[in-house]
């Protein structure tokens, strides 16, 4: 059955990155798109025809993650090398550095007034930075394993961030406390993101699954399978009705959020699909792969009104179509396969805009500013004896096949990925009617059965969890006490220090005096 939607198109491809492309993001004055490699360039391709590209030269590591100010006139990249950068997307390339984690930094956002960042490390800590002051703000630290991103919600109260220790955390910036975590995750979480009402949240992981939950009633209300390999980024559409997704199976998929099925797939990459990301209006979406490629689409299926697609749809994927996400009382939680009648859209799709954009590099930053040597907080060595005492003696559970680590680390899965693939092939050998009954069971009752854990085990650990979140809270206070007590001292021997100078100068100054005294000549009469 042919769509009533117009079908996404591909509008221009940009070449200039010299390795894989690992995220993408528009500038809110639709002239710009910014983009970071494994290369360690940030470019910044300008839409106008024959319009040159800048390269900016800064970072020392893999770009993990880029963002535009919803100014415009800031770009946020993150970096393996444990620095966030603030650029000046002109042609001048400015950047003012941030030292932020003692470890790789896997993603950065703004607040939605610009105001703050917030950024997500391997150090197993959530920061929050101020643009204006750039200066450190507060750290959030109950995650144990490597946290892959963070976002704030549009009004700025919550902070959602996900890891490889298999959660979702949702933290209240006024109390700096974990309000909630989601532990429905089958595998590492990739990403996790608002939708434009903060009603919603997204997660994807490395199990390949999409889920989204209901802030409002702390309910998993969608499902989504829909790809055969990990999900590496996703974006919603501003109208909340759609939502895009790239994976390690080389598509782009996209998901009507009303009718809970996939009506696209696209295959424009060779390779991973490592970000995705909607334009601030909707009407463009971009994607970056391990092709080195940055694709530009545009939306079309989004043009319509959307009462009218009701309409002339023939039928659902389900009998009872999940919640619309602005429902004040959501249904009960599906689950939805990808359905055979998705549209596939063609992939040789000719770039007829323009030509290759020239590319401009630009070299060093002009400005470095090291924010912390200005702010007396936790020195590097304090943040790694932290991060050591954080959950001491729980192992860590660093799940591959988390985004970009495939190809980082050389395009080799990590233990914990070859694992849990054998495991998973060896079950579908296993039974399939097993697994079958075990779907429908989850159709019905999803929480149910992904709580797999005795209740005595689960209330075991959660004990365990809340001893030893009292635990870093206790470390976190005596690290800022043993700071200030530290920097008290420094002042007291850098006084001490200015007053045995001034010291040893007056006498200088004295025994020069006087020896001028005793040489004076003697006069007899």
């Amino acid at each position: 059955m042919a769509s009533v939607m117009e079908d996404p198109t591909l509008e221009r491809h940009f070449k200039g990155h010299k390795d894989a492309v690992t995220c993408a993001d528009f500038n809110p004055n639709r002239k710009q798109l910014a983009s970071g490699s494994l290369d360690k360039n940030l470019m910044i391709w300008n839409f106008a025809p024959k319009a040159r590209a800048f390269q900016f030269v800064g970072h020392q590591d893999v770009i993990t993650g880029v963002q535009f100010s919803p100014s415009g006139n800031l770009v946020a990249s993150s970096s393996k090398d444990r620095t966030v950068r603030l650029w000046t997307p002109s042609m001048k390339g400015e950047s003012t550095v941030f030292k932020a984690h003692t470890a790789a930094v896997r993603s950065v956002a703004f607040s939605h007034d610009g105001q703050r960042l917030v950024t997500a490390s391997d150090d197993k800590s959530v920061k929050v930075w101020s643009v204006h002051r750039q200066c450190f703000i507060y750290s959030l630290n109950q995650h144990t394993n490597w946290v892959r991103c963070a976002r704030f919600s549009p009004d700025g109260r919550i902070i959602a961030s996900c890891g490889d220790d298999r959660t979702v955390r949702l933290w209240d910036t006024s109390t700096k406390h974990c309000i909630n975590c989601l532990t429905d995750c089958g595998g590492s979480a990739t990403f996790v993101d608002f939708n434009s009402s903060g009603t919603c949240i997204a997660s994807s992981g490395a199990d390949s699954t999409l889920k989204i939950w209901d802030l409002r009633t702390n309910k998993l209300i969608q499902h989504y399978r829909v790809h055969s390999a990990g999900i590496n980024s996703f974006s919603f559409h501003p109208s909340n009705n759609y939502v895009i997704s790239g994976s390690n199976d080389g598509t782009i998929k996209i998901l009507d959020l009303l009718e809970g099925r996939l009506i696209y797939t696209l295959h424009g990459h060779k390779g991973a699909v490592i970000t995705v990301a909607f334009s601030r209006a909707g009407d463009l979406f971009v994607s970056g792969g391990a092709d080195s490629q940055v694709l530009l689409w545009k939306t079309n299926f989004d043009s319509r009104s959307y009462q009218d697609v009701l309409l002339q749809h023939s039928r659902r994927s389900t009998p009872d179509p999940p919640p619309h996400l602005s429902d004040i009382h959501p249904r009960g939680p599906h689950l939805h396969h990808p359905q055979p009648t998705a549209i596939q859209v063609s992939p040789a799709v000719k770039d007829t805009r323009s030509a290759e954009p020239h590319v401009i590099q630009l070299g060093q930053s002009v400005h470095g500013n090291t924010l912390l040597n200005s702010w007396p907080r936790l020195t590097p060595m304090q943040s790694a004896a932290a991060n050591s005492h954080h959950y001491n003696g729980l192992p860590a559970c660093h799940v591959a096949n988390s985004r970009l680590d495939g190809w980082i680390e050389g395009g080799s899965a990590s233990r914990a990925e070859s694992t849990a693939e054998n495991e998973t092939r060896a079950d579908r050998k296993e039974g399939k009617g097993r697994r079958e009954e075990e779907a429908e069971m989850v159709q019905t009752h999803p929480l149910e059965v992904l709580s797999g854990h005795p209740s005595s085990v689960s209330s075991t650990l959660r004990h365990i969890v809340q001893q030893l979140d009292i635990l870093t809270q206790t470390v976190s206070v005596l690290e800022e006490r043993l700071t200030l007590t530290e920097d008290k001292l420094k002042e007291c021997l850098s006084h001490q220090s200015q007053i045995l100078k001034d010291l040893r100068a007056s006498r200088t100054r004295r025994r020069t005096e006087s020896e001028g005294t005793d040489e004076s000549p003697v006069h007899s009469t």
